[in-house]
């Protein structure tokens, strides 16, 4: 017992340390936005289309990346997504075209993200830790992406005021090529098999015949249009009401730091409270502190709190939506469902990010995009309010894991 304490515990340090790495490099992109845009003579079009190609390389390529973390193990599916990482930020730095971006920071950083991010690392810890302590786990390995948040995005504005924006670009890239060790020691143990177990395929045609698994894809693609557009837009919407840069980085740290305390909390709650109606209320309350944002006076002070209430609920729904597909589905084909299912928070990033870019180019402000945001969170609350997390029955013949 020792051991596999031992062997648990390591699987959530490393995770933890991998997706920390990723999701605090990937959160000071924003800081990138203006100078790039300005230095090279693009619109914020631009800048906004290679990252949300990169959203939509991400989800489209993780279902197939969590695939073959279920059949093989996270470790080599780490591997290799940290060296596309690496390299994509080394040639974003070196980008001068359009087409440079959407390689670099598009397609090379977007499989990079699929290898090293939620789907393969809670899949593998979901794998490890016992079901009454899963959503838990979850919640841990998820706030780790949040305090590489908080200690990143001031390390990267650092970066970026010393060296300027290519310089950085290539520091992190170095930073980003820590993570092909890391995930070569994340040697996760694969469900074994077992021949009542379901096969790929039926497990397929399993979720995609339950109601409840589309309702929490549609779900996330909210949860994926908010968070990308406010962390890729924000700094340029505080800039263009007069609040310093320093001051978006400040904001975003802080949307990191209190999503440690939220994805925590939303982890321990998933394991006493129904994820469910967690959730619809974690989405309800996005959209409030949204609104209110948007309808106060913009200040530095108003700027803040809006960093600390968005951090609170950041990823926090992270935890609850894979915990959601181990229940009912079962842990077997756990990577994979997940990330089907954050395909479309995927899908949501790509939207959010690059109508941000593209109605500020069209009318000179985000001012629709806000108003979308708001709403979108009223129909995710409707769409989980239909979700139920009870265990699928499955025939003695088609297997039984859950």
């Amino acid at each position: 017992m020792d051991a596999l304490r031992r062997h648990t515990l390591l699987i959530i340090v490393l995770g933890g340390l991998v997706i920390s790495l990723a999701m605090g490099l990937r959160h000071g992109f924003g800081l990138f936005l203006e100078p790039m845009s300005s230095e090279l003579g693009w619109g914020r079009e631009v800048f906004a289309f290679a990252l949300a190609l990169q959203n939509l390389v991400w989800g489209l390529t993780q279902p197939f990346s969590g695939a073959l973390a279920d059949r093989f193990g996270a470790a080599r599916v780490v591997v290799a997504g940290g060296m596309l990482y690496a390299l994509g930020l080394a040639m974003m730095g070196l980008s001068d075209s359009a087409l440079g971006m959407s390689v670099s920071a598009g397609l090379l950083i977007g499989l990079g993200l699929s290898g090293t991010t939620f789907s393969v690392i809670l899949g593998a810890v979901g794998r490890a830790v016992s079901p009454e302590k899963r959503s838990l786990a979850m919640g841990i390995v998820s706030a780790a992406g949040s305090f590489g948040q908080f200690v990143m995005l001031p390390g990267t504005l650092g970066l970026l005021e010393w060296l300027g924006w290519s310089a950085a670009l290539l520091a992190m890239g170095a930073l980003a090529a820590l993570m092909v060790p890391l995930g070569g020691m994340l040697r996760d143990r694969p469900s074994p098999r077992q021949a009542s177990d379901l096969s790929l395929r039926a497990a397929l045609d399993e979720a995609a015949g339950h109601r409840g698994f589309w309702l929490l894809c549609l779900g996330f693609f909210v949860c994926g249009f908010q968070v990308v557009f406010i962390g890729v837009h924000l700094p340029g919407y505080l800039a263009d009401n007069g609040i310093a840069v320093q001051v978006s980085s400040t904001v975003l740290a802080l949307v990191g730091l209190f999503n440690i305390v939220g994805t925590y909390s939303a982890g321990w709650l998933g394991g006493h409270f129904s994820k469910p109606r967690l959730l619809t209320w974690l989405y309800l309350i996005r959209g409030a502190v949204i609104t209110v944002f948007i309808a106060m006076p913009l200040s530095t002070a108003s700027a803040y709190l809006f960093g600390i209430a968005m951090g609170l609920l950041w990823l926090s729904t992270v935890p609850l939506t894979n915990g959601i597909v181990a229940s009912v589905f079962g842990v077997r084909h756990l990577s994979m469902l997940g990330g089907i299912v954050f395909l479309f928070h995927q899908l949501g990033s790509f939207m959010g990010v690059w109508l941000g870019g593209y109605f500020y180019d069209l009318h000179g402000d985000y001012d629709l995009v806000w108003k979308l945001a708001v709403l979108l969170s009223v129909m995710a609350a409707v769409l989980h309010a239909f979700i139920r997390e009870t265990p699928v029955e499955r025939s003695p013949a088609a297997g039984a894991e859950a």
